[in-house]
């Protein structure tokens, strides 16, 4: 068969890319080399649907092994009792919390999108806010906090089957105990998409959601390091009591519903390939190393933000507790689609986002976000990120200049050199 040099140049291209780029895009990371290798396998070959033991289709016996190491290292770097590792996607996983949890037409309570929340928490473009009643908190003005006192009187007087938290913009910690203990006064499910800080929670180095939220989703990504996918998790198992039926009319427990809802609720066969490149990163979350590595994010992070506000910055919340931060640059008299195009120039990539009470539209924003999760697996330290918050400052500051833009386009790839990407590709 010829090789298709069109579409493997453009991957070499993609490669060269990461290798000589700032990549700061806080929901991206780059994955160890045996996560990639395992992602080109023969499992990519195989149809397997249904569940360990319970497939639909002959010649599971070596995927179902690979699917079930999965889930056990999961459930191990979670302390849960239970995991599905099927999802596609976060946004598949949190599709299948959705069927399993709450009715069509029921309401749900999370955070704003312009806030700092996700599409798949209520967004009226979702299928979130298509199929469901979504309402929404916010962040106070005044803090950029999660504002708990709004989430609780909107939960009191609109009374969802659901309260979500977690986000995609928000740089601060959760008081899982507090919601749960709102949502137990109306007797809500407690559904926390930990999409972001997964790696963080697991090290034990941010507040615990699993004995305060009765379901846990979050992607592979991001601070977990894996490939691109979805889980879903619980810590304690127990009995639908809210009207929740399984296909056939009959009351599951919470287990048995989730594992309907991905399949054959939301999704068909799993990607069984992408299933052993999860199982991979999941034994690597358990050493030492990642460890290691999550403890550096969140000193990459706190060394980054204090970087900016001593450059004048405006970080939302002052600060951040884990590997993010959400700038609002309207005291630079800039928008975060100007930023975003123009950094891209210098081969620093980061993206435009909406800040809470933005007056900018979703296309232009007012802001920027910022994650070190890449930077510090390609080996990056605090001093670093003082270089990187130059730079960017140098870009930001001359924004029009076309010459200080390729000047710092040079210094970002003579600086990159010294954390080599992939060397063995």
């Amino acid at each position: 068969m010829q090789r298709d040099t069109q579409i493997f140049d453009l991957i070499d291209q993609e490669l060269d890319r990461q290798r000589h780029g700032i990549e700061l895009i806080a929901s991206e990371n780059f994955t160890s080399l045996q996560v990639m290798q395992a992602m080109g396998t023969v499992p990519t070959n195989k149809y397997a649907e249904g569940y360990p033991g319970k497939r639909y289709y002959g010649g599971c016996e070596i995927v179902d092994q690979i699917e079930t190491l999965a889930i056990e290292r999961l459930k191990k770097v979670f302390n849960a009792s239970w995991a599905n590792v099927q999802p596609h996607s976060g946004a598949s996983a949190n599709a299948a919390v959705f069927l399993a949890c709450v009715k069509p037409g029921d309401k749900v309570l999370g955070l704003d999108l312009s806030m700092g929340g996700h599409l798949t928490h209520g967004s009226p473009a979702n299928f979130s806010g298509k199929n469901y009643e979504a309402i929404f908190y916010g962040v106070k003005k005044e803090t950029g906090l999660v504002d708990y006192d709004q989430l609780e009187e909107k939960a009191l007087k609109e009374k969802p089957k659901m309260i979500i938290c977690g986000a995609s913009a928000y740089s601060r910690d959760w008081d899982y105990k507090r919601i749960r203990e709102v949502a137990d006064k109306i007797g809500a499910i407690v559904f926390a998409d930990i999409a972001h800080p997964a790696g963080l929670i697991a090290k034990g180095l941010l507040n615990d959601p699993f004995d305060h939220c009765h379901v846990i989703s979050s992607t592979t990504h991001k601070t977990l390091r894996g490939p691109r996918g979805g889980i879903i998790m619980l810590r304690h198992d127990f009995e639908n009591t809210w009207g929740v039926k399984d296909p056939k009319g009959n009351t599951r427990t919470m287990s048995q519903l989730l594992d309907l809802a991905v399949f054959p609720g939301t999704q068909g066969g799993p990607l069984e390939h992408v299933i052993a490149a999860k199982a991979i990163s999941f034994g690597e979350i358990l050493t030492d190393d990642f460890t290691k590595y999550a403890k550096q994010v969140i000193s990459n992070a706190q060394a980054m933000a204090k970087a900016f506000v001593s450059r004048g910055y405006d970080l939302i919340s002052n600060g951040t507790d884990n590997h993010l931060m959400l700038i609002d640059l309207r005291n630079k008299n800039l928008t975060g689609k100007k930023a975003q195009e123009t950094l891209d120039k210098a081969h620093i990539t980061l993206n435009k986002n909406a800040v809470p009470f933005d007056d900018k539209s979703p296309f232009v924003t007012s802001g920027i976000r910022v994650g070190v999760p890449a930077v510090t697996t390609r080996g990056m330290n605090e001093s670093d990120m003082e270089t990187v918050v130059s730079m960017i400052d140098k870009v930001l500051t001359n924004i029009d200049d076309e010459k200080v833009i390729a000047d710092v386009k040079a210094d970002v790839k003579q600086f990159m050199q010294k954390f080599p990407l992939y060397p063995e590709l």
